[in-house]
């Protein structure tokens, strides 16, 4: 698996990463100390393993799905073109194109939960979710 040494090396962010890379993991840190950035690599190691899988970050309201995107593209450099910026603002003929098109997808709960009623999100190809708070 791929750690990021552009940026210091703290060894807790390290630890939970590895251990979140293969078991289903809750991971409660204060303000600050890298909920994303262990998110962004658990995600884009996950992005690499599986080539035909889709990859969900879910966050609670728009202005967080906006800010997570360009935080995780920062952290460990995803593809823009693989990654899809998917609220209630886009039409559900839009997600169903968009789910085809893309791997790594940011949305609301709502949403994800409305293209799975729908069958727009391919479910048996997601490999990795995250939920932010």
């Amino acid at each position: 698996w791929i750690y990021p040494t552009n940026l210091p090396i703290r060894d807790y962010q390290y630890n939970i990463v590895q251990k979140a890379l293969f078991k289903n993991t809750l991971v409660c840190l204060p303000t600050g100390l890298g909920k994303t950035f262990i998110a962004a690599v658990v995600m884009y190691n996950f992005y690499r393993w599986y080539p035909g899988g889709k990859v969900v970050f879910l966050a609670p309201t728009k202005p967080l799905v906006a800010q997570q995107i360009q935080a995780c593209h920062g952290i460990v450099g995803l593809p823009q073109h693989e990654l899809a910026e998917m609220t209630g603002d886009l039409l559900p003929k839009a997600r169903a194109e968009t789910w085809l098109s893309c791997r790594v997808f940011f949305l609301t709960p709502q949403v994800m939960q409305n293209d799975l009623g729908r069958g727009s999100c391919p479910a048996q190809l997601v490999c990795c979710v995250v939920f932010d708070e």
